[in-house]
């Protein structure tokens, strides 16, 4: 690897046998792979193991708490921090060798340009782009925070943005994409409650209307066709969701 510092890829997962191994190929540029599974039921484990020795079993704590979790298991400074759905491009593994080897200590992490895979499409226009994600960073300068399942990273320090993609495979079909926005709309709407949001009509009536505009018209989502706008639409039914599910949630807790 010439003069690049070593490198540590960390990944989180759980029940990602279809996903889990074209993500660990893309992580070959690194010196260490480090995977903590969360008690994956479908074979990921033994596909995991395939790539690395260091295998972590820890019962989900949240995907903020369970990715700094992971992220203190590294043993090298420069992390490359992926899901269990994303793969690094070769040209982008590339890439982000060559920055670190140029490195000069002044910058602290880069951004990836990740581009989602749905319905036969790379939706790199519409709601579901531009999707920058800071995924390769100092681990001391670093820390995973938000609001689930909305994580990112707090970085102290400088960052720059590389080209090449990150490909991420969110969902199989339809219905696995339905069940994950049930999912994680109730996660959403916990966090807001917790956070003490309070329910708006403003935000159930405009929010999802607004997503949908910018997604399909202003960020060019009708250049893909059908697919992209059954994102748009998809995106402004998670918005809608997620109010709805925290005026259900302050609804229950009056009558209770």
């Amino acid at each position: 690897m010439g003069g690049t510092p070593p490198l540590s890829g960390v990944v989180i997962c759980f029940n990602e046998q279809e996903n889990i191994a074209r993500c660990l190929e893309s992580l070959a540029l690194c010196d260490e792979i480090v995977v903590v599974d969360s008690g994956s039921t479908d074979g990921t484990r033994e596909i995991v193991r395939r790539y690395t020795g260091r295998v972590v079993e820890q019962e989900f704590l949240g995907y903020v708490k369970q990715k700094n979790f992971a992220l203190d298991l590294a043993t090298h400074d420069w992390v490359v921090s992926l899901d269990a759905d994303e793969a690094l491009t070769p040209e982008l593994a590339a890439e982000i060798r060559d920055a670190l080897a140029r490195d000069g200590g002044e910058v602290c992490g880069y951004w990836l340009d990740r581009v989602t895979w749905f319905l036969g499409r790379w939706h790199d226009r519409g709601a579901w782009h531009p999707d920058w994600q800071l995924r390769v960073f100092r681990r001391s300068k670093a820390r995973w925070e938000g609001r689930d399942p909305h994580d990112r990273i707090r970085l102290d320090g400088p960052s720059r943005r590389l080209a090449g993609r990150l490909e991420h495979f969110s969902y199989r079909d339809l219905s696995d994409s339905i069940g994950t926005i049930d999912r994680f709309t109730t996660l959403a709407a916990g966090e807001l409650h917790n956070e003490g949001v309070r329910f708006r009509l403003v935000d159930l009536l405009v929010r999802p209307v607004w997503r949908f505009v910018r997604g399909y018209l202003l960020r060019g989502g009708f250049s893909k066709g059908l697919p992209g706008f059954v994102v748009s639409v998809s995106s402004a039914y998670y918005v809608f969701m997620k109010y709805a599910k925290l005026w259900e949630s302050e609804r229950s807790r009056r009558e209770s």
